[in-house]
């Protein structure tokens, strides 16, 4: 049964091609020109249709308009040179170009102009046909390749519409010179084609159908009678556009009449000289609707994505309001967190409390109890609050820290001493438990804190409707097209009034060639540059965003050497790309050396770099981080030296804790950053300061480890050091600064060592 089918459709597309060639042979240009067949001939191979049926049709086609020896050689000349460099091509598994194929068109044509020369024809006009036909060729890919490639899913581009009127123009070309008594195929076909382009395209598209199809007899005919008729027609559709399909069939056939009885507009006007309009009215009524939506998607796309845009707007603005509802709620669970905390007694409290808790304990069944708790009162009191302050502070008191005069005359001295300890062993112990609890949820709160700015900030983004930019968009679907990138679709939007999107979907093959960002570029009128591709839903299709590209970017350096006594390096460094077309770049440097240190740093980096892409706050993170490190309570202390660099202007944020001066290098000055804060992780709260440099095109940032500034005997000589490295290229500087800061120590690396270079540049 599927052999059968495949036979019946093979004939079906055989027949196809033969009356297509047979047109096409008629089609002229005044009669003196015949550029149409070979060029429909060689389009169609280019878009994989069957050579096997194509070849066999043209020749047949040929022949029967023309059964000579000179166009059968003509004709046979021109396959040869089609099949032997297709099937060449095909069993080498290269796929060939279209210049390739443009020249093998030429070649083609050996045979006809040889003999149409010969014929005593005009050379001139004898390569106008040729050249014209090569034309026509590429024209027909151009609209093969959206229609059979890409297929009924996407509009056309200006180009392709362009190419679709002259294929139409060829074809009514022939068709006038076609006809069975005052049977016309070219109304047939043109009162059809014009029912089509009016249901399912625009007003001006079916007008100008309708002139095409008019110019395509003139050609052929020099005589412009049909214009009228053909554009009379499409008034008639285009009246009842917005109604049922039979007003439209009706309008169509009603002015046929008016025209031909009427105005009399042609020489004889009976039954069969209306039968064409007929017979496609009723081919057009019978059509199933969902056919000709899909034919209306190449046409009228534009109103189907309108309503898509302002389906994407409508979800931004119910996706603002949700998030700034979560915004609130995060807050609000902020606020409750912070409420929580405990925030323990005060040491006066404390002393006060311990002081009568051994007091009940110790001396209520004490027989000295009145005589050291009344007529000694004050010095007894002074005595234990002395000795609870030194357990406090040293951990222990001992005998030798009460007064002479108490142990005269007091028995329990060393069950007092076991308490004062015992006491404030167990309320240090409590206290520490009850600040980290305290902590802990202060780390909470702050992440909470920080997920509702975030969310805020998310909800800020989206409120504002979606400007698409429809001119841009057709301009970029028509550049792409023309230079052999099929691109099926393509949004253009402001996200910001600094930043233009651009989202295309591509040809999987298309994808990485370099003239896509060129030609949106062009059409945006400003520099754009890839920041995003992914897979289509659709096969063998890519997603490509772009957007505005930032005026400066940045290329990196980086160089270790680890301490000379150490198997690992204490020291880690980040690079991340962050939304916003910002670059953070970091040093951490975990105190000390070896594993331990690493493990430190390498925890601190990895959480501020996540915090980062997260889109959180400054100082939450710097805050957060401290706190996550000192509740571990093992002396996790961390150097740490961060920039958070705009791309868009040029402003880079500095936060250094306890880290070496950073070098901000240009052409006329050397700046220098220095810090001020305590490493992360050695007290509770930490003070973070924010430094903002400038930069500019041509500036090199130079971040540093301890081990490295520390081989030299000053800030001055370690700028000097690193002016006098005149390499521009920032892998080559990091690799040239650790040198010398080895040869600063004969070799040896003291600490660890770790240089980030970080080289400026205009986009």
């Amino acid at each position: 049964m599927k052999k059968i089918d495949k036979i019946l459709k093979n004939l079906l597309l055989f027949v196809s091609f033969l009356l297509l060639f047979f047109v096409l042979n008629n089609a002229s240009i005044n009669n003196v020109l015949y550029p149409f067949s070979f060029g429909m001939l060689f389009a169609l191979t280019w878009a994989n249709q069957k050579v096997y049926l194509l070849a066999p049709a043209y020749l047949i086609a040929g022949l029967v308009l023309n059964f000579t020896l000179n166009n059968a050689i003509v004709i046979l000349v021109t396959i040869f040179l089609l099949v032997l460099p297709y099937y060449i091509h095909v069993l080498c598994k290269k796929v060939m170009k279209k210049w390739e194929f443009g020249l093998f068109s030429l070649l083609s044509q050996t045979a006809y102009i040889v003999f149409a020369i010969f014929n005593g024809n005009s050379p001139m006009l004898v390569m106008v046909n040729v050249v014209l036909g090569v034309l026509y060729m590429y024209c027909a890919i151009i609209i093969f390749e959206a229609l059979i490639v890409r297929g009924f899913t996407n509009k056309l581009t200006s180009l392709e519409l362009v190419s679709l009127f002259i294929l139409v123009m060829s074809l009514c070309a022939g068709l006038v010179n076609i006809s069975i008594g005052d049977f016309s195929f070219l109304k047939l076909f043109v009162s059809f084609v014009i029912l089509v382009f009016a249901y399912t395209s625009t007003s001006v598209l079916t007008l100008l159908m309708a002139i095409t199809a008019g110019v395509g007899a003139l050609l052929a005919t020099n005589n412009p009678i049909y214009m009228t008729p053909f554009v009379i027609w499409a008034l008639c559709a285009l009246v009842f556009k917005n109604h049922h399909k039979i007003f439209m069939v009706v309008g169509v056939l009603c002015s046929e009449v008016v025209i031909g009885l009427y105005f009399k507009l042609y020489a004889t006007f009976s039954i069969v000289e209306a039968l064409p309009a007929l017979l496609s009215a009723l081919i057009f009524f019978v059509l199933p609707k969902k056919w000709l939506n899909e034919v209306a998607v190449i046409f009228n796309l534009s109103k189907d994505r309108l309503a898509m845009k302002n389906v994407v707007n409508r979800n931004r603005e119910l996706l603002s309001k949700r998030l700034s509802n979560l915004s609130e709620v995060f807050n609000e669970m902020n606020i409750i967190y912070r409420n929580m905390l405990k925030k323990g007694m005060s040491k006066e409290d404390v002393k006060k409390i311990l002081y009568e808790e051994i007091c009940d304990k110790i001396c209520s069944y004490c027989p000295e109890r009145n005589h050291c708790h009344r007529t000694f009162a004050d010095s007894t009191k002074k005595v234990f609050e002395e000795l609870i302050t030194i357990a406090f502070e040293r951990g222990k008191a001992t005998l030798l820290d009460i007064p002479s005069y108490l142990t005269s005359r007091c028995k329990q001295t060393n069950a007092i001493l076991g308490s004062v300890n015992t006491l404030t062993a167990q309320y240090k112990k409590y206290m520490t438990m009850l600040a980290d609890v305290d902590s802990s949820k202060l780390i909470i709160a702050e992440q909470l804190l920080g997920i509702s700015k975030v969310i805020d900030s998310l909800s800020k983004e989206v409120d504002s409707s979606i400007s698409f930019d429809s001119v841009r968009e057709n301009k970029i679907l028509d550049e792409l097209t023309y230079h052999n990138v099929i691109c099926i679709d393509a949004v253009v939007f402001e996200r910001d009034i600094h930043t233009l999107i651009a989202s295309l979907v591509v040809r999987k093959e298309d994808s990485e060639k370099m003239r896509i960002v060129d030609c949106v570029s062009r059409v945006c009128g400003q520099k754009m540059s890839v920041y995003e591709m992914f897979p289509s839903t659709r096969p063998n299709y890519s997603v490509i965003n772009l957007k505005t590209a930032p005026r400066y970017d940045c290329i990196f350096g980086m160089s270790q050497k680890t301490k000379t006594s150490s198997s690992v390096s204490g020291d880690n460094y980040s690079i991340v790309k962050l939304d916003g077309d910002r670059i953070m770049f970091a040093i951490s440097d975990g105190m000390g050396s070896g594993e331990k240190a690493e493990n430190y740093s390498e925890l601190s980096i990895a959480l501020i770099e996540n915090f980062y892409k997260a889109g959180f706050d400054n100082e939450i993170i710097i805050s957060s981080v401290n706190k996550l490190l000192n509740l571990h309570k093992d002396d996790i202390f961390s150097a740490l030296d961060i920039g958070v660099l705009d791309l868009k202007n040029g402003i880079c944020d500095f936060i250094k804790m306890a880290s070496p001066v950073t070098f901000i290098v240009s052409a006329d000055e050397v700046k220098k950053v220095e810090s001020t804060s305590l490493p992360l992780g050695i007290v509770d709260e930490t003070k973070m300061l924010i430094k903002k440099e400038v930069v500019s095109s041509g500036d090199t940032i130079v971040l540093l480890s301890d081990g490295v500034s520390d081989s030299f005997e000053s800030d001055d000589v370690l700028k000097e050091a690193i002016l006098s490295i005149h390499s521009k290229n920032p892998q080559e500087m990091a690799d040239k600064l650790i040198e010398i800061a080895l040869s600063k120590n004969k070799g040896y690396a003291v600490d660890d060592m770790t240089v980030l270079i970080i080289n400026i540049f205009e986009n």
